[in-house]
């Protein structure tokens, strides 16, 4: 779910010329680094960070997502100061923000969309079930488990979890929720999981962050379950990275360093928000 399957048009990634031009005549003469960074077009003391304002628990305005706190910790890492550039994760969002040059890294991306250059993954995490707990589904490993027959299942319309309940029969237990929305307006994760705690379906399908972070709010926490156990239909575990121009490689290089060398304060991030985080043997990793 969103980022993943965030629709938009292609885009032009190559700075104007004439921003390039100025950027390059500022450059120090015989300094290879800085000139690398203006033909790059990185600000050089703050790290500016595309996000979308009301999309917890990846981010918000008010600086309360895990995407928000790791852009913290990497420019306190970087030393410098941070900005954000914000715009609904919908159609038009990385034209809109990386594309137009208003800021330089999106903190979170699905491994091999086209429309930005990923660094090297930093979370690997998979669409998950969560169900109450006393529930009797709590040990459900898959979507063809027999208990699931007749269960009212929450399902965001369009994401690949459907293929799957369709297979096994299901689909006409479902309730959908509408994927494409306004995060200002709508907040789909919090509908679902409002239902799943009145009742209203008994187990809901959500992208594994958003999953571990709901959970966490439930009295008693719900249980979530990663879907790795699918034997058909289309994958259901991502690599995250995060997102920088394709004109940036000296920047992709530089945050990819940051990642391996902080690896463990970056789980420990994604672990306090409930996130699923998972090998690529699909175990979880807790830390």
């Amino acid at each position: 779910m969103r980022k993943i399957f965030v629709a938009a048009l292609a885009l032009a990634m190559l700075p104007a010329p004439a921003a390039l031009a100025q950027n390059m005549d500022s450059a120090v003469p015989g300094t290879a680094e800085t000139f690398s960074e203006a033909v790059e077009l990185i600000d050089p003391t703050t790290l500016r960070v595309c996000a979308d304002p009301a999309s917890l628990p990846f981010s918000n305005d008010k600086l309360e997502g895990f995407e928000n706190k790791i852009a913290e910790f990497l420019a306190a890492k970087l030393n410098k100061g941070i900005s954000y550039t914000w715009f609904p994760m919908a159609t038009g969002f990385v034209r809109k923000t990386l594309g137009e040059h208003r800021c330089d890294v999106i903190i979170g991306y699905a491994q091999g969309d086209e429309l930005v250059q990923n660094t090297n993954a930093y979370y690997r995490t998979a669409y998950s079930l969560v169900v109450k707990a006393g529930s009797g589904l709590e040990d459900v490993k898959a979507l063809n488990d027999p208990r699931l027959k007749g269960k009212k299942i929450g399902l965001v319309a369009g994401t690949p979890p459907g293929t799957n309940i369709a297979a096994n029969g299901l689909m006409g237990s479902v309730r959908p929720y509408p994927l494409m929305v306004d995060t200002r307006y709508t907040h789909v994760p919090e509908m679902m999981m409002k239902d799943l705690a009145d009742g209203q379906i008994d187990v809901a399908v959500l992208w594994g962050p958003i999953a571990g972070y709901f959970a966490k709010q439930q009295t008693p926490p719900g249980v979530v379950i990663p879907l790795v156990n699918e034997t058909t239909g289309p994958r259901m575990a991502y690599r995250i990275t995060m997102g920088v121009r394709a004109s940036d490689q000296n920047w992709k290089r530089q945050l990819n360093k940051l990642i391996r060398e902080n690896q463990k304060e970056i789980n420990a991030i994604l672990t306090e928000f409930g996130v699923p985080i998972l090998d690529e043997k699909d175990q979880p990793i807790t830390q």
